[in-house]
């Protein structure tokens, strides 16, 4: 049987869950030691950053607060997963051909969002405010979309190195396997309950699961606090999947 601390219990970024009550770490007892030792040091996450220096995280944290909506506490600690992964020398096994080395790259695209903060508001990106922030990694996102450079590099290819690693930490974490309802690692345990809303005993009903009133006014409060944060109206078309509150459109 695998240890866990009583204080290394499962929680939902932010409260936002749909899934009252489940906490995937209740099945830690039923993986592989390995398993569950690999997912379990996820919770161990320090604040002493091996790859990062001082003055990038103060641009990556609330850079990554940003295009994952996590606009308060408890946060899944990303800064510290993907700092881990670029110490570690770990990549995506490829990279754009206009773009340096993954480490590289992440070095060289945080000073230059710190640059920019300098030449439009005079002070660094990490004391500027959230709507100010937003502005600016903003204009990184359409520069993407416009098929336009930034700082001398694709748009797209800049933001999707932001997205790739951020989403990819904030996703391997089980507090947003609680948001989602992940089950976690299937092995050694299996599923039995194969069918349409056949779960298991472990897993928990979606608690709003097309609720069509509760989704427009997610829309709602999507294009608000875009508007607030960016000072432009969104231009998101209809139909379109709408952001958590605080995301980037």
């Amino acid at each position: 049987m695998v240890y866990r601390a009583p204080g290394r219990r499962g929680l939902t970024p932010q409260g936002r869950g749909r899934y009252p009550g489940f906490d995937v770490l209740d099945e830690v007892g039923r993986w592989d030691d390995v398993t569950a030792g690999v997912v379990l040091a996820r919770l161990a996450t320090t604040t002493d950053l091996s790859f990062f220096t001082t003055e990038e995280d103060a641009v990556a944290s609330p850079l990554f607060d940003l295009l994952l909506a996590q606009d308060g506490e408890p946060r899944v600690p990303v800064v510290a997963l993907v700092d881990a992964r670029l110490a570690s020398g770990e990549t995506d096994g490829w990279r754009y051909e206009d773009m340096p080395p993954d480490d590289q790259a992440w070095r060289a695209t945080l000073a230059a969002l710190d640059e920019d903060a300098h030449d439009a508001h005079g002070a660094p990106f990490s004391t500027l405010d959230a709507q100010q922030q937003a502005g600016l990694v903003q204009a990184v996102f359409d520069a993407g979309q416009h098929g336009d450079t930034w700082h001398g590099w694709s748009g797209a290819h800049v933001w999707s190195l932001w997205t790739r690693y951020v989403c990819a930490a904030f996703y391997s974490h089980p507090w947003a396997w609680n948001e989602i309802g992940f089950g976690g690692p299937a092995y050694p345990r299996g599923y039995k309950n194969v069918g349409l809303d056949a779960r298991e005993r472990w897993e928990v009903a979606d608690a709003d699961p097309s609720d069509p009133a509760v989704l427009a006014r997610r829309v709602r409060e999507a294009r608000a606090e875009h508007e607030r944060l960016t000072g432009a109206p969104s231009t998101r078309p209809s139909g379109t999947r709408a952001p958590r509150q605080g995301e980037l459109r």
